[in-house]
């Protein structure tokens, strides 16, 4: 067998929604509408600045909270243009449930890492639509309070 036809069998099959890629743009005007509100809580907004054109842009996303951030599934992976903005900036500016937050240092990690982060029936949708890496979001609010409260703690 050759080497090329081994990592061809070995290479996982992209997700459902690589096939859907084209249609993003006619879905993303009417989701980012919604997407952030309390209508839609599993959909949220995110918001972030282009890494060559310096322009912001607003994606909706699929997002849950999780005690110290957020966990997006990434449907398109790593490579999306909002992910790759994301990771290059640091962080974006998420809205989610009618409020906005501030998210720091992103990564990426094999969704079976934080699959705990979401409930059985959307495990079950990842694994159906073979979404296989998340991206994790630290909320800076949260990390701040635990930052000043090591502080407080050290030794001077």
């Amino acid at each position: 067998m050759t080497e090329a036809v081994a990592r061809s069998r070995t290479r996982s099959r992209p997700s459902l929604f690589s096939d859907l890629k084209p249609l993003t743009r006619l879905f993303n005007g009417p989701a980012a509408r919604l997407a952030g509100s309390r209508a839609l809580p599993f959909w949220a907004l995110v918001r972030h600045r282009g890494r060559k054109s310096g322009r912001t842009y607003s994606t909706p996303v699929a997002a849950r909270r999780t005690t110290d951030g957020f966990a997006i599934p990434l449907a398109f992976g790593e490579t999306a243009d909002w992910a790759r903005n994301v990771l290059a900036a640091g962080g974006c500016v998420i809205r989610w449930s009618g409020r906005e937050y501030r998210l720091v240092d992103p990564v990426v990690v094999d969704a079976a890492e934080r699959l705990d982060a979401f409930g059985p029936v959307e495990r079950r949708a990842f694994a159906l639509a073979r979404i296989r890496r998340i991206l994790i979001l630290r909320d800076e609010n949260v990390l701040e309070p635990r930052r000043r409260q090591l502080e407080r703690r050290a030794p001077a």
